[in-house]
């Protein structure tokens, strides 16, 4: 047993208690939810896997709001994985995250710590808790050279002989209808190479504001954010070689910063529309995970503005 310092809660500390063998952390941008998954890592034995899909990128801290302090708590290190793990100007995309998610979520359950999966990016976190099936299958040139001479009706006909669709979406656009084919042409040729995602039973916690003050924090932090020298970073992007088309794929902070740099558009300009971006993708983030819940996902939301000892000892409550 161990005793939550500030709430006088006892818990058992690992294996995680009942049926579950994950922690799920999530929430839109702002919600200061690395630094919750780290107080509650350290009170449990566990280990933080990120979900967002930019802090996977080296040398790209400030424009993606990592902060490793954050990973800190009481003078003690948290583990944490998929976090500086690849170069900026690589694109990082869903099969790669799952495979390292396997290995992450691996390695911290034969360690016999907690695994708390903490982030914002919906169709990371969708991926893992609905368990998503994801083959890494390599682009045929040669078949799409000719698939793309044939017609749409076509195409569907060629698919249908492969039997039951995987997706019936898969006929509906004529660039999906020729990747479908190349997917099952592979399947049949070759061993599938698909992610066998560990069986998860994750019990999940959403931290939640009220609209007008997630705006405030978004405000906040970018404010913060461009004290701390989030230009200066962008132009060290530039400078070591990455081109401003790039960048943009790095996300909105990269995107307007970059047009500011480059003299596209001023400073206060950059402010504003990076301050407006910002706030339209917390609301998105909200409607995954509203989409989420349909799906079937139960998230237990927190309340953002009780302190972190608070949300943590709900959490732990809630568990025992």
């Amino acid at each position: 047993m161990c005793i939550v310092p500030w709430a006088n809660v006892r818990i058992i500390c690992r294996p995680l208690p009942g049926m579950y063998n994950m922690i799920t952390i999530l929430g839109p941008t702002a919600t200061g939810k690395t630094r919750l998954a780290a107080k509650l890592a350290y009170l449990i034995g566990g280990e933080i896997i990120s979900a967002d899909s930019r802090q996977v990128y080296k040398g790209m801290d400030i424009g993606t709001g990592k902060d490793l302090n954050d990973y800190v708590v009481n003078n003690k290190q948290i583990p944490y994985h998929l976090v500086n793990i690849v170069g900026p100007g690589y694109e990082y995309n869903l099969f790669e995250f799952l495979r390292d998610f396997t290995k992450a979520f691996n390695l911290i359950n034969n360690r016999h710590n907690v695994p708390v999966l903490c982030g914002g990016t919906g169709l990371y976190l969708d991926a893992v808790l609905r368990g998503y099936q994801m083959k890494d299958v390599p682009e045929n040139k040669e078949l799409r050279e000719k698939l793309e001479k044939l017609s749409h009706k076509e195409l569907i006909k060629i698919l249908n002989q492969y039997g039951d669709l995987h997706n019936t979406t898969d006929i509906t656009d004529r660039n999906r209808t020729i990747r479908a084919i190349e997917i099952r042409e592979y399947e049949k040729n070759n061993p599938e190479k698909i992610i066998e995602l560990p069986k998860t039973e994750s019990v999940n916690f959403g931290i939640r504001f009220d609209r007008s003050i997630i705006r405030e924090r978004i405000t906040r932090r970018l404010k913060t954010r461009l004290n701390e020298g989030m230009v200066e970073e962008v132009k060290h992007l530039l400078e070591s070689g990455l081109k401003p088309g790039q960048l943009a794929f790095y996300g909105l902070e990269y995107k307007y910063v970059t047009q500011y740099v480059t003299g596209e558009i001023n400073y206060d300009e950059m402010f504003r529309l990076l301050n407006t971006a910002i706030h339209q993708f917390a609301k998105r983030q909200m409607t995954w995970f509203r989409r989420m819940e349909k799906n079937g996902i139960k998230i237990h939301w927190v309340d953002g503005e009780k302190t972190d000892e608070e949300k943590s000892a709900f959490i732990i409550n809630f568990l025992k």
